[in-house]
């Protein structure tokens, strides 16, 4: 009699254990109930939002005065004349905003990586890093606007320059504060091990950083950085007050001559639709990281 054992059919061999990805049956039951879960709660969650609108809608159209405030906030016709200055004015905007971005991400950096350094004789810049930091956090951006704005100019040695410009420094003494404890949290979320695996293999603390803990660490804090840029999206509409023709100031200006406030409902439009793909985006990230983090465990 042969020893050999029969061949395993199509079926088995489906269903083998050398297969440790292939979803159960339990597995497939839990995510069709999601999608009806998640229909079910997008088809009541228009319904109510289409009910909530006409309501509002109703009511603030039958309040006394709002025949006057759709006249000075919401005329079509004062809307259209205010749009290409507005639009001139957000382009200043989106200027600044281009800047002060590739500042603050390398400012932040830097912060991040020198609060990140060991050993006592670092403690120097370690303690300049950390006041630095929780100074900017606990000021408001318009005061660091004015300080900068209007204080450095002042000394006079420095040569004229455009508003824009120290709106743009502003920023980024601000945002970098921010960004950077953003970046630490994210490179404390790495496991030790990684680092001690790093230096095991010769590499330095440089190389470390560099290679190991800012890659997995910027991935660990991605949405957080992404709010933050939508943060510095809205504020950077404050640097107006330091004389500059942005949008706000546009608007400003169009309101003074038109004694129409109109504008500042254009301008305030505009920044929406520039923020709007930055917060759909962190949205969508946010959304796709939670769902890897809940299909980790195959039943």
């Amino acid at each position: 009699m042969s020893s050999t054992s029969p061949a395993p059919d199509a079926a088995t061999r489906g269903t083998s254990a050398s297969e440790p990805h292939a979803l159960s049956a339990i597995a497939l039951d839990r995510a069709r109930f999601r999608k009806r879960q998640t229909t079910r709660s997008v088809l009541i969650g228009l319904v109510s939002t289409v009910v909530f609108a006409v309501i509002v809608w109703i009511t603030v159209v039958n309040t006394p005065g709002w025949a006057i405030v759709q006249q000075s906030f919401f005329d079509p016709k004062s809307a259209w004349e205010a749009l290409p200055s507005v639009l001139l004015g957000l382009w200043t905007n989106i200027q600044v905003l281009f800047f002060a971005s590739i500042g603050v991400a390398i400012f932040a950096t830097a912060l991040a990586a020198v609060r990140s350094l060991r050993g006592p004789v670092w403690f120097p810049l370690r303690f300049l890093a950390t006041a630095y930091t929780d100074l900017f956090r606990g000021l408001p951006v318009l005061i660091v606007l004015y300080l900068v704005g209007f204080g450095i100019p002042g000394l006079g040695i420095f040569p004229r320059v455009a508003p824009q410009v120290w709106g743009t420094i502003a920023l980024v003494l601000t945002y970098s504060s921010y960004v950077a404890e953003v970046l630490r949290a994210g490179m404390e979320a790495v496991h030790p091990s990684q680092r001690f695996a790093a230096r095991s293999l010769g590499l330095s603390h440089t190389q470390t950083l560099r290679l190991i803990v800012f890659p997995q660490g910027i991935r660990k804090v991605t949405p957080a950085l992404m709010n933050d840029f939508v943060s510095m999206q809205k504020d950077v509409g404050l640097i107006s007050v330091l004389g500059a023709v942005d949008a706000v100031r546009a608007a400003q200006i169009n309101v003074a001559e038109t004694y129409n406030f109109t504008a500042y409902v254009v301008a305030g439009l505009l920044f929406v639709l520039l923020s709007w793909p930055m917060i759909r985006l962190t949205d969508w990230y946010t959304a796709r990281a939670q769902r890897r983090e809940q299909m980790g465990g195959v039943v």
